[in-house]
């Protein structure tokens, strides 16, 4: 008979939580490596018999004692897990070598440390017990009920005050934008965690945990406050657990909602925007980061004891790789641990919703990473967070389902992945995608405003044209009359007809005549102001350029005065249209004069036209004139407002190709916003992401 090796002697056994199903369970704390282990009845039972020093002994009293059935094989994964987690007491050199061993993994190189622990290291600074026992008697009156309801009457108040002042309240963010407003949201922040540690750190003493550390753990090198409360799952009560997750966040809304009560009531000054920071970057952090379950902030732990389900993200991605894996390949495993169907399905989308969140988090990191260094470091270090925290985990299910092929065989599941597979690769590699799509607008062929010449009024000289009305080349649309203009020209044809008495008088005039040929080039100077002002009182009846159709938009009538370049008619020709379309610096390349185009407007009841493309700009447009394309009016392309200029600038290389050779009996009456499919080479979708790759990679090492 085989001795049993004895169980470490500093190991404790309290009640814990029981399951959904109602069986009990147990919390076995190592305090050496400050761990718990959650244990079922039959392991308890087995543990509480462990003097029997005999396998055989121990399953036989528990099936004689208890209602249980056990047999040796429970035993031995029992013994199994003890030696695993190292909770047994080392009898031989093999236990000795194999506790070697784990320290042994445990110890990394520097280069691997760094590389696993600098998105998170933990730096303790406190040992915090002989404080929280000494003020515990001062936190007490948190825990009291018309304490929160006093606080739910005081965010309730503020809230509502601040509704009636949302513009002063949001306009106030604009005076934060400077390095000085960032050092006093960071100052804020930094008194709000150390209240919301405070917060978690007097609750689990109050349930009867052990803190033993506070301290900074820097989060991809940004510092940031925790609070050790792992002995929290030794609490057998879930209420009390939820306590102790929810205490930091319930700390930071107290503090936003005084906060909020305190801008809504103080008068400008200092304290007031201290009541502003504090309000706005509590209520911010506190719902948008400690919040989320996706990550093991506050939200994540208060989820997993309202469930009663511990290492809830392990669990969850196990049942998430399950069935990914039995809808990809069919290899009918045994779902990861029993569980009604309902909890099921809402712990398979739970992993898929963290996977995608993480992807999204991690990535941002990785960008935040890269841009806060210098190029050289910021590109390695993106390559090794994008790599280790999204690469890698895909990489390592992958080889987990390469193992297993031999499993894999001919069914459902098996040829609907090979089916899929097949068509996003093809949908991926082949070089289906020919188009190059773009902005566009198309208008009118023939197309001319005009405008007043000179600020003048409409005369009543003529029938004044209204708009849809056709008309011919030369038309008179209206008669403008300019006082101003009225009066230079008269002035300056009395002073032509001065000039030219002087010139016919200048042989009988010795005074006339001692100016010389200067008289007569005064002269024809006057004659040039003349005929010019009578060009200019010439434009001032507006004529048709063209056969076509009148567009205006306001009413004229005898004596409305016009200022000098007031639009007043539009002359549309009656047949054909002509367009522009923007591409960026990619496509540029793929475009040709004579390519085909279709233009599809963004008006429904219009159909497709087909063009093509009679010009390419080898320059990149450095205005847009197309105010209908511009973002800041709600257009597709990116541009900013210069200032001053109030000119349109693209925010990113852009090159007009100009749109012609469409149906000569298409009409349109005004330029109308849509898209252009351009023919072009065509492209694999994985050409176009590996020449973009290419590019970013060589703009941003500076190559």
């Amino acid at each position: 008979m085989s001795r049993l090796p004895p169980l470490r002697q500093e190991l404790t056994l309290t009640p814990g939580p029981a399951t959904p199903e109602g069986a009990p369970t147990w919390m076995l704390h190592d305090p050496a490596g400050n761990r718990f282990f959650q244990i079922g009845w039959p392991a308890f039972e087995m543990l509480a018999r462990w003097p029997l020093d005999d396998a055989e002994a121990i399953v036989a009293s528990v099936n004689a004692e208890t209602t249980l059935h056990l047999t040796m094989d429970d035993f031995e994964s029992l013994v199994r897990m003890l030696h695993q987690q190292h909770l047994l007491v080392a009898m031989s050199a093999t236990d000795t070598g194999r506790l070697a061993s784990a320290a042994a993994a445990g110890n990394l190189s520097h280069a691997m440390w760094l590389l696993k622990h600098y998105l998170m290291i933990r730096v303790p600074l406190w040992r915090p017990m002989p404080f929280l026992k000494r003020f515990a008697r001062y936190a007490e009156v948190a825990y009291r009920p018309p304490f929160w309801a006093g606080v739910a009457l005081v965010a309730l108040t503020g809230l509502v005050l601040v509704s009636r002042r949302w513009d002063e309240f949001i306009h106030t963010f604009h005076g934060y934008a400077d390095l000085r407003g960032l050092i006093a949201i960071g100052v804020a922040l930094g008194c709000a965690k150390v209240l919301h540690e405070f917060g978690h750190a007097f609750t689990a003493h109050r349930y009867g945990c052990r803190v033993p550390t506070m301290g900074i753990a820097l989060l991809v090198m940004v510092p940031v406050l925790y609070t050790d409360t792992t002995e929290a799952w030794k609490v057998p009560g879930r209420a009390e657990r939820l306590r102790i997750g929810a205490a930091g966040m319930l700390t930071e809304l107290t503090l936003a909602a005084f906060a909020t009560l305190a801008w809504s009531v103080l008068p400008d000054g200092p304290v007031r925007a201290g009541a502003f920071l504090l309000a706005t970057t509590t209520w911010i952090g506190t719902l948008t980061i400690n919040a989320s379950p996706f990550m093991r902030f506050d939200g994540y732990f208060l989820l997993s004891d309202w469930l009663d389900m511990p290492n809830l993200h392990d669990r969850a991605f196990a049942f998430g790789r399950w069935w990914m894996r039995e809808r990809l390949f069919g290899f009918d495993d045994p779902q990861p641990e029993p569980c009604a169907p309902r909890r099921r399905r809402f712990l398979i989308a739970f992993s898929f919703s963290t996977w995608l969140y993480r992807l999204v988090v991690f990535f941002s990191i990785a960008l935040i990473v890269y841009h806060a260094f210098f190029k050289a470091l910021g590109m390695m270090l993106f390559c090794v967070e994008f790599g280790w925290f999204i690469v890698r985990p895909i990489v390592r299910e992958i080889s987990a389902c390469w193992r297993r092929r031999a499993a894999l065989r001919w069914c459902r599941q098996t040829r609907r992945s090979s089916i899929f597979a097949a068509v996003l690769l093809a949908l991926i590699l082949l070089p289906w995608h020919g188009g190059v799509g773009a902005p566009a607008v198309l208008g009118p062929l023939r197309a001319q405003g005009l405008y007043a010449p000179e600020a003048a009024y409409v005369t009543g000289d003529a029938p004044l044209a209204h708009d849809g009305q056709r008309v011919h080349a030369g038309d008179v649309l209206a008669v403008l009359a300019s006082p101003d203009l009225t009066h230079r020209l008269r002035a300056a044809q009395a002073d032509e007809a001065l000039l030219r008495w002087q010139v016919q008088q200048q042989s009988f005039d010795d005074r006339l005549l001692e100016q010389g040929v200067a008289l007569r080039r005064r002269w024809d100077a006057a004659r040039e102001t003349v005929a010019g002002l009578r060009a200019q009182a010439a434009q001032l009846t507006l004529r048709a350029p063209f056969d076509g159709v009148v567009q205006t938009d306001d009413a004229l009538a005898p004596g409305t005065w016009l200022p000098r370049g007031e639009r007043v008619f539009d002359v549309v020709g009656p047949m054909g249209v002509k367009g522009e379309a923007f591409v960026g610096e990619d496509d540029a390349a793929r475009v040709v004069t004579g390519d085909r185009v279709s233009f599809v407007a963004s008006l429904p009841e219009l159909g497709a036209v087909r063009c093509r493309v009679t010009a390419v700009d080898r320059v990149n447009v450095a205005t847009l004139d197309e105010p209908s394309l511009a973002s800041v009016y709600g257009g597709p392309l990116p541009v900013q407002n210069q200032p001053g200029t109030h000119q349109l600038v693209p925010l990113a290389a852009l090159y007009r190709v100009r749109i012609g050779d469409c149906p000569a009996n298409e009409a349109w009456p005004r330029e109308i916003v849509g898209t252009a499919t351009i023919g072009g080479a065509r492209q694999s979708f994985a050409w176009r992401a590996l020449k973009r790759l290419v590019s970013v990679f060589q703009r941003e090492s500076g190559a």
